[in-house]
């Protein structure tokens, strides 16, 4: 009888626990679906052909779109990209290959200390260094603040996948008598793009929706801009000053930016679940 009392106790115990995994399952999930009910519903009445294919229009002129924005957003992640990722990746793989010693621990400690450095602290640094020796705000400058925020994913997410590729793969290629560095570039880099590539999408995805730094650096503009070393727009600063205007019309149109940049970070990380499960190379 003990026994049977034991077992039942062990047994509502043990749903008891399950429900609280559920209910806290469900409730991490709920700020999500609240942010993309909002988003959704205000902005989706503002995204027509005419908003994404248009310039900005001034204030008292109804319609309007984005077009200029969401260029320099592609502008400044290629710049950023192009700056943080050899970086990045040969960064992750030195300290995956150098586990121990003094350099390796100082650099992991500064790219800790980079990842919790807040962006606008990161914008007023690039600010100093490259707006006000140029003279100007800039995407050039703008994109170097997000590469700066990029560069401890990547960095990161080559180590860990530089790690778990076994070494037989690395001692086969140099008793060959391959080269160190061309095993890393034609055995170790291969086997481990899945992971690398996951690392930069999820950057690509972080800096993306940033506003903090680009207020310092790119400034943003209503024109149409493809020099690098002018002003230039962002859906993020598009967002940020059509929210904060008195105008109805900016509202809206806050909300169908709103509501692009979600679906650019969306896609973004769901390309890099397809690119993990698609190249995934089993050892």
């Amino acid at each position: 009888m003990k026994d049977q009392s034991n077992i039942r106790f062990r047994i509502t115990k043990d749903i008891i626990f399950k429900g609280f995994i559920v209910l806290f399952s469900v409730l991490s999930g709920i700020p999500l679906i609240v942010i993309l009910y909002f988003i959704i519903k205000n902005g989706i009445s503002a995204i027509n052909w005419e908003f994404i294919t248009s310039l900005p229009k001034p204030v008292g002129e109804p319609g309007g779109g984005v077009l200029n924005a969401i260029i320099g957003t592609i502008i400044l992640i290629v710049i950023s990209s192009i700056i943080s990722v050899p970086i990045g990746i040969f960064a992750g793989i030195y300290l995956a290959e150098n586990k121990q010693g003094k350099v390796p621990y100082f650099v992991r400690l500064c790219v800790e200390v980079l990842q919790g450095v807040p962006s606008i602290v990161i914008g007023i640094i690039v600010y100093a260094w490259v707006v006000m020796p140029l003279k100007s705000p800039s995407a050039l400058s703008g994109g170097i603040a997000l590469g700066i925020m990029m560069l401890p994913v990547i960095i990161r997410s080559t180590e860990e996948t530089i790690r778990l590729i076994p070494n037989s793969l690395r001692e086969a290629s140099l008793a060959l008598g391959v080269p160190y560095f061309r095993t890393i570039l034609k055995v170790i880099l291969p086997a481990g793009i899945s992971g690398i590539s996951t690392g930069i999408l999820l950057s690509v995805a972080r800096i993306a929706g940033e506003t903090a730094p680009l207020l310092f650096t790119a400034f943003g503009s209503n024109f149409m801009n493809w020099n690098i070393l002018k002003p230039i727009a962002s859906l993020p600063l598009v967002i940020f000053n059509y929210a904060t205007s008195p105008y109805e019309e900016w509202i809206t149109l806050a909300w169908g930016t709103s509501f692009v940049l979600v679906v650019l970070v969306l896609g973004l990380n769901l390309l890099a679940k397809i690119v993990a499960r698609k190249w995934k190379v089993q050892f």
